[in-house]
C-alpha cells in the first residue's frame, strides 16, 4: 500500500490570531484548492483548529463529504508569549538552534515533535491519502524533519496556500512540493 499525506499551508488570511478568517482572495484560493484535488482520492482530512485552516479545507471537505477532524497539535507554533520586536531574527535563530526557546514559546524541536506525532499517527492508519492543513512555521518544521536542510529561507518562500506531499517508499518518508496552481 502506498501512503500519501498532503500537507497544506492555509490560504491567505486576514491576520494571525486563531479566529482570523480568510480574505476574499483566500476564499477563492480555497475553492481552487478543492479543484486542484478533484482528481486525487482523499480518505481523511485533519486540520488545525484555527479558523483560517478550517476555511481553507471546507470546500474540499464538502465536495467529498468528508468530516474535518480538528487537531490542536496542528496549530501554529508560538514563538513567544511576549512581544518580540525582532521576532524575525529570533525565528531565524530557532532554525539554527532547534532547542532555542523564548519566554512562553515553543522550541523548533518541540513543535516538530508535536506535528510529527500527528503525521506518525496518520501514517499508522489504513487510509491511503490524507490531507493535513496547518500553518507555515510548523509546516516548515515538519518538512525539515524529512529534509534536514529545509530552513529559514525555505520557510520564507512558502506561499499561502502551499501544498507538499509526504509519501513513503519502503518505510522512508519523502517530501515533495506539489505544483502550486496559485502562482
Amino acid at each position: 500500500m502506498s501512503k500519501n499525506i498532503y500537507i497544506i499551508r492555509h490560504c491567505e488570511a486576514k491576520g494571525q490570531p486563531p479566529e482570523s478568517p480568510l480574505t476574499e482572495k483566500g476564499g477563492k484560493q480555497a475553492q481552487e484548492l478543492a479543484r486542484y484535488f478533484s482528481n486525487t482520492s482523499i480518505d481523511r482530512i485533519i486540520s488545525s483548529p484555527f479558523l483560517r485552516a478550517i476555511q481553507t479545507i471546507e470546500p474540499l471537505a464538502k465536495d467529498r463529504e468528508i468530516k474535518i477532524e480538528k487537531e490542536d497539535r496542528l496549530a501554529e507554533r508560538t514563538l513567544s508569549s511576549v512581544d518580540l520586536p525582532d521576532w524575525l531574527e529570533k525565528l531565524k535563530a530557532t532554525y539554527e538552534d532547534l532547542d532555542l526557546k523564548f519566554e512562553g514559546g515553543e522550541s523548533s524541536r518541540e513543535a516538530m515533535d508535536r506535528i510529527g506525532q500527528v503525521v506518525e499517527e496518520a501514517y499508522e492508519t489504513d487510509e491511503e491519502n490524507i490531507v493535513i492543513v496547518t500553518h507555515g512555521n510548523i509546516m516548515s518544521l515538519l518538512i525539515r524533519h524529512y529534509q534536514p536542510r529545509f530552513g529559514f529561507e525555505d520557510w520564507k518562500n512558502l506561499r499561502n496556500p502551499d501544498v507538499y506531499r509526504l509519501s513513503w517508499v519502503e518505510g522512508t518518508g519523502t517530501v515533495t512540493r506539489c505544483v502550486n496552481p496559485f502562482l
